[in-house]
């Protein structure tokens, strides 16, 4: 079974009675019904989470830019949606609203307990504990399933992700899944009942994710033959201002004693049309080689070619 549930966008429309004319107003003039659209964006995780709480806010995504050095061409960001008045005097400010729908809205880095992987716990008094108790659970898989992601919030939640590390894709399935969040809630349960955390605390599992990020350097070797999201700097000497720059590319190769990754470029659809449409890469991009530090690697993440 696939873990992974399409994207879907909902839209609710309301028809506004037409305004009253004004004094004087023609007869022959005619009012036309005002329409007001509300969207609700859909959730930023790809797989079905067990147990989801997603904020009803609008969320404002750009376009994800697609830069190389010289060979992919700048591409500005463009907002997808005018800036819209929100009223939220029906929310309490101790809700975590905000809190949530930044944590969802934030490019995934690298150790955010989140879409980047890594631990980030809340500072809780509880969180060391659930933290211990999903480890036993993850080995009582016999290997078979690992924590990705884990994290603790104020609000009595906790977010896991899982990942199958029996096969290359890391992706778990939805019986995974299952599993895990039944093993986990039971354990859960019982510390509850012994004291040692608090009662009612909220549990989302999940995957890492279609476009996961990968750890530099312990996923390159798994996850070299796949194309990849890649913002990395450079720098033309040690005076100079650091340039950030971006782009699909594939792993040519790296070394672990060097600290330094080689990079292609990608032969995937949005670096074949910068070459032309229907045509593929050129000779300039086929040839085309970066070295990167894994310092200076910002985000790589797994690109989905669809």
């Amino acid at each position: 079974m696939n873990s992974l549930s399409l994207l879907s966008y909902y839209h609710q429309t309301i028809l506004l009675a037409p305004p009253p004319p004004p004094p004087h107003h023609s007869s022959n003039s005619q009012s036309n019904p005002q329409f007001i659209t509300f969207s609700k964006p859909p959730f930023c995780n790809l797989t079905r989470l067990i147990t989801t709480r997603v904020p009803a806010k609008k969320k404002n995504r750009s376009p994800e830019p697609l830069l190389t050095p010289s060979i992919v061409e700048e591409v500005s960001e463009v907002d997808e949606f005018d800036d819209e008045e929100f009223d939220d005097e029906g929310f309490d400010d101790d809700d975590d609203f905000e809190d949530d729908y930044l944590d969802e809205d934030a490019e995934p880095r690298f150790g955010d307990g989140g879409g980047g992987g890594g631990i980030c716990l809340a500072g809780t008094v509880w969180d060391k504990e659930v933290l211990t108790i999903a480890e036993e659970v993850s080995l009582s898989f016999d290997g078979e399933l690992g924590i990705y992601a884990f994290k603790t919030l104020q609000n009595s939640a906790i977010r896991v992700r899982i990942e199958r590390l029996s096969n290359k894709s890391g992706s778990p399935t939805m019986e995974d899944i299952e599993a895990f969040s039944n093993a986990y809630r039971e354990r859960l349960n019982q510390a509850e009942a012994a004291g040692s955390i608090p009662v009612d605390i909220s549990l989302e599992v999940s995957s890492p994710g279609l476009e996961r990020v990968v750890r530099v350097p312990q996923d390159l070797e798994r996850f070299k033959d796949r194309p990849m999201y890649v913002k990395y700097t450079t720098r033309e000497d040690d005076v100079s201002p650091s340039c950030e720059h971006d782009g699909v590319l594939r792993l040519e190769s790296f070394d672990l004693e060097t600290k330094c990754c080689t990079w292609g470029i990608a032969d995937v659809k949005v670096n074949r049309e910068k070459a032309g449409k229907g045509r593929p890469l050129n000779k300039k991009q086929r040839e085309w080689r970066i070295t990167t530090p894994f310092d200076s690697l910002l985000l790589v993440r797994i690109y989905a070619d669809f």
